[in-house]
């Protein structure tokens, strides 16, 4: 019996890892579009965030029949529990490259020093998903504290966006229409960075059993 739920188990990290690399390409995607206007990748992102979809459901009924068949014990149980979260955290994070995605043809026409600390946000956010999801399948307590340190990173990024476009703005060196959608896609690059957190912060409670985070 316990040689199937690891099996299943191990099942789990696989479809997990494969939901991680869709975050990652929806993410490079969109901020892709965002600099250089190939809008042309809207249907790739829109394709991807389907698959997550897809993927949420399928990893959803894996856990519950890891709960209702395999009979696991306690640590088991905050494994499949942290599991389930997380996917929901992923399929979010699909949503929000694809809300992305939608902005960058009114930006990418635009010249905005802003871009490029976007670009920075975009590659510190996915590099949290794609260490947040290993922390996860390694159970790697160390990592997962790493990824919640590196939200200051993506939270500074955003702070300084900000302040740019608020300075672009009163010079009337920006259209306050391409400002608000700088600004929109830098708040989803930091709710990106967000929801990598709270992947960590069930990493922490799947290994430790104290949940210490706030669900978004």
């Amino acid at each position: 019996m316990r040689e199937r739920f690891d099996r299943q188990l191990e099942l789990l990290h696989v479809e997990l890892i494969k939901m991680g690399s869709l975050c990652e390409q929806a993410i490079s995607l969109s901020c892709q579009a965002l600099r250089e206007g190939q809008t042309e990748n809207t249907r790739k992102v829109f394709a991807i965030e389907d698959e997550l979809d897809k993927k949420e459901r399928e990893v959803e009924n894996l856990c519950m029949g890891l709960f209702l068949k395999q009979q696991p014990v306690a640590k088991d149980l905050r494994i499949i529990s942290a599991a389930m979260k997380l996917i929901s955290d992923m399929e979010r994070i699909g949503d929000q490259a694809a809300d992305i995605m939608e902005l960058a043809p009114y930006i990418a026409g635009g010249e905005s020093k802003s871009k490029i600390h976007i670009s920075e946000m975009a590659d510190a956010a996915s590099r949290m998903v794609t260490e947040s999801v290993e922390a996860f399948v390694k159970s790697d307590l160390s990592l997962a504290h790493r990824v919640m340190e590196a939200d200051d990173l993506v939270d500074g990024l955003f702070l300084k966006i900000k302040d740019e476009l608020t300075e672009l703005i009163r010079v009337r060196d920006l259209e306050a229409g391409t400002a608000l959608d700088l600004f929109m896609a830098a708040k989803y690059f930091e709710r990106i960075g967000d929801h990598a957190v709270n992947i960590a912060e069930w990493v922490e409670f799947s290994i430790t059993g104290v949940y210490k985070g706030q669900e978004l």
